[in-house]
């Protein structure tokens, strides 16, 4: 049995702006105030873990040291059947220092080449308290890359993403349907289930 979430405030371990504005949407029903880890001041940790999971529960588990708060991260990525599993945990890192997406998308384009365009995004979510209880979600959507990249909506690698059963790509998707069918919201479904409504 989760554990219940009953505090009003809960700290989003996150630096990506894109996801705290997407989960702090997920949030707003339940009136629980979103924070965010930058504008907490707080560094972002190392992902030091192999796992989705593990990175999760990581990044958690420092924004509580550090505030004494329950908090929520999420370590989510591109997995690419085609390239291994790549670029999976390092989905970020392929952007590079800069952040820059158009970036990872080209690298992904050009090391598919004309292998399966198969691919979904994983989402993990990790709430932790204060008193050190942990609850994990995982969610995940199916689809296909499309190249060039498309839609100005969404973040990361959304332009070059066509979700099962869709037509455009996240990034040309209304952030109102992106965020009722997508990888995050999925684990979020599963946490409201279990921890909030």
């Amino acid at each position: 049995m989760a554990r219940r979430f009953t505090e009003s405030k809960l700290v989003i371990a996150s630096h990506n702006q894109g996801k705290i504005v997407e989960i702090g949407a997920l949030l707003a029903p339940y009136r629980i105030e979103a924070l965010g880890a930058a504008a907490l001041g707080l560094p972002e940790p190392e992902e030091t873990e192999p796992t989705f999971e593990g990175n999760a529960a990581l990044k958690a588990r420092a924004a509580v040291s550090a505030t004494r708060l329950p908090a929520l991260a999420d370590d989510s990525g591109l997995v690419v059947p085609a390239l291994g599993g790549a670029p999976g945990i390092y989905s970020a890192r392929w952007a590079g220092p800069e952040r820059d997406f158009m970036l990872a998308m080209t690298r992904v384009h050009d090391e598919l080449g004309d292998k399966d365009t198969s691919a979904c995004f994983v989402s993990v979510l990790a709430l932790i308290w204060p008193d050190g209880d942990e609850e994990l979600f995982r969610g995940e959507v199916h689809g296909t890359l499309s190249w060039p990249p498309r839609g100005e909506n969404g973040f990361g690698y959304d332009p070059m993403f066509i979700p099962h059963g869709y037509s455009q790509t996240f990034g040309q998707l209304p952030h109102t349907v992106k965020y009722a069918i997508d990888h995050r919201a999925r684990a979020f479904q599963k946490l409201v289930a279990a921890c909030v409504a």
